[in-house]
């Protein structure tokens, strides 16, 4: 019998994801983005760049770049989805639609979704389950709000988030390894205001305790945690020096330059 305990992180390469949010207007500059971005990264390795657009430009991100590409490094995302296949709700994403345009990430509790729609942990916690069972890697978004910073309540917030989103999985055999955390504090998104290296490496120890106590250790082993939240290619090398496994961008994202300057920083040779 394999010793499970044993198993190190078998996934060692960083993921770098451009979350464009509700931008940009037109399917032509989301083409003209892209190929900007895509000219200006070239030769790296160990690294994936997660290219995550509105749902309308999917196919757009699918055919007319990535798929031209012969490099490994490009992979598609998607914003959200909804806990069910298929059925009788209107305006919501499957999943399985999701794997039909070629996507291989989603982005699951990110803020915006809590706080403009009222996703609450339980919502979420059905939405990665049934992600884990289509085999799509979900990248789940956890983080404290200001208020929570300034009570000095961070780590509680981070326990229950894990451990509601979490805990319902953990009773079934499901591909946990694909599993993506961003640690994404609340108010450090879009603000400018970062979060300290220092203050980060606190929250990122944490959420590997948590992980160990929620999850198999050969499982909590596997899933890599990234950081979001006001990144810019001049602190960008800072959260993969202290261990975080990659980057979730925002804003940034959306700017060629800045962003090809992050991706091309964090390339491990």
């Amino acid at each position: 019998m394999v010793n499970n305990l044993n198993i190190i992180n078998v996934n060692q390469k960083i993921v770098i994801i451009a979350n464009w949010k509700c931008n940009p207007s037109t399917e032509r500059e989301a083409e003209n983005l892209l190929r900007e971005i895509k000219k200006g990264i070239k030769k790296i390795r160990n690294t994936e760049v997660i290219i995550v657009p509105p749902f309308v430009y999917l196919p757009v991100v699918r055919d007319k770049i990535l798929l031209k590409s012969k490099e490994g490094i490009w992979k598609v995302g998607a914003q959200n989805c909804f806990w069910e296949n298929s059925g009788a709700f209107t305006g919501e994403i499957s999943p399985l639609m999701l794997k039909e345009l070629g996507v291989e990430y989603v982005i699951l509790g990110h803020s915006e979704r809590r706080i403009y729609f009222g996703e609450t942990d339980e919502v979420i916690a059905k939405k990665l389950k049934v992600i884990l069972e289509n085999k799509l890697s979900p990248i789940l978004c956890i983080g404290e709000t200001k208020e929570g910073r300034e009570e000095k309540k961070i780590e509680k917030v981070l326990k229950r988030q894990l451990k509601e989103i979490l805990s319902p999985i953990s009773r079934f055999s499901l591909p946990t390894s694909d599993l993506v955390i961003a640690y994404e504090p609340i108010w450090a998104i879009g603000t400018g205001d970062f979060c300290s290296p220092d203050e980060a490496k606190k929250a990122l120890l944490f959420i590997k305790k948590e992980l160990i106590e929620i999850l198999p250790r050969y499982l909590s082993q596997n899933i890599r945690i990234i950081y979001g939240g006001s990144v810019d290619s001049e602190n960008a090398k800072n959260y993969i020096n202290i261990g975080f496994k990659g980057l979730l961008i925002g804003g940034a994202s959306l700017i060629p330059q800045e962003f090809i300057k992050i991706v091309n920083s964090c390339n491990l040779q």
